[in-house]
Formats: structure tokens, sequence, C-alpha cells
């Protein structure tokens, strides 16, 4: 378990950085150079993440609660909203327009949807501290950026390639993820 939390702690401290502490997010980028310290952010992120693979494996399971759903329609609608937003956070569409982090609202939607069908101290571990993470990166983000001023152009265009994009990777996580997980994402 300490492998576990150590990659999760990892994961989401590097991510939190940037909004937490703005003045030393660009101070260490102004002293290292931006790309070396996109660099070494992106390894810390890669870091945390190995740590969590590993760390998932080598820990037990033990059973907290019944989860109140089982894998199917409406978990599986959660995740692919997710997805969709989470895709676009990175493009300029109405999406992105009209929420402020798309992104973070993917994570939460996608790490309530595991955590409605799982119950285990792993699950609840991993999903409950990325819905975290994900409300304190939204908190600390709005305080540091301030309230939006005025909202960017969009193009229906990109909320269609958000969707499609989407779909394709609902389909193949959801054909992988037995493989990928050990679980299955479909009602037995």
């Amino acid at each position: 378990m300490a492998l576990f939390l150590a990659g999760i702690t990892l994961f989401c401290l590097v991510h939190l950085f940037p909004a937490l502490a703005p003045a030393s997010r660009e101070n260490l980028a102004f002293k290292l150079g931006e790309n070396p310290y996109r660099g070494i952010f992106s390894l810390l992120i890669l870091g945390g993440l190995v740590l969590i693979v590993f760390g998932w494996k080598a820990t037990i399971p033990r059973p907290l609660y019944a989860p109140p759903l089982l894998p199917g329609i409406v978990p599986s609608i959660l995740v692919f909203a997710g997805l969709v937003l989470f895709l676009a956070s990175q493009m300029k569409g109405h999406l992105k327009r009209v929420l402020r982090h798309p992104q973070m609202l993917g994570t939460l939607l996608w790490a309530g949807s595991h955590l409605l069908t799982n119950g285990d101290s792993r699950s609840v571990t991993l999903f409950g501290s990325l819905a975290v993470w994900a409300i304190l990166e939204i908190i600390l983000c709005n305080r540091r950026d301030g309230s939006r001023k005025e909202l960017p152009s969009a193009s229906v265009k990109a909320d269609v390639i958000a969707v499609v994009i989407g779909m394709v990777a609902f389909g193949v996580l959801g054909h992988f993820h037995v493989k990928l997980f050990g679980v299955s994402p479909l009602p037995a």
C-alpha cells in the first residue's frame, strides 16, 4: 500500500503545484527553462503513474462498502461523458467555452463512476484521491486565475471531434478493460 500511496501522492502533488504555488512554478520554469521544466514535470507524473500501477498490483483490496451500482449503463455513461469532457479540454469547442474545467469535471465523472461500482479499499483510495485532487485543482485554479473576463471562441466541429474521439477511446478501453485492469466494465 505504501508504493500505491506514494504514487497517488506524487501524481496529485505534482499536478497541484502550478495552481498551488504559481509564483514558484514560474520561478522554477524561468530558472530551468520552460521545456526542461515540462520534461521534469512529465517525468514526475510518469513516475507517479508507474508507482500507482505497481502499487495497485501489490495492494490487496479489502471490502469497505457495498457499491450502489453494478457495472452497466449508468457507470458507462458517466465514464463516456468523462472521456468526452477530458478530451474537450484540449479543443476549442463549446464544452470548453461553457465549462471552465472540463478536464477536471471529466476526471470527477470517471472517478465517481468507479466509486459507485467499486467498494474496495484499493479502488476507494485511487478514485477517491483523484476525485479530491480534481476538486482541489478546480478550486485552486479558480483562485489563481480569478473570474473569467471573456469566453473563448468555440466551434461545434471541436465538440464533435471530442465526442468521436471519446467514442473511440471508450470502445477501446471497454474492449481491453479486463486485460488492462483485470475487471470487466460490463454486467456479468
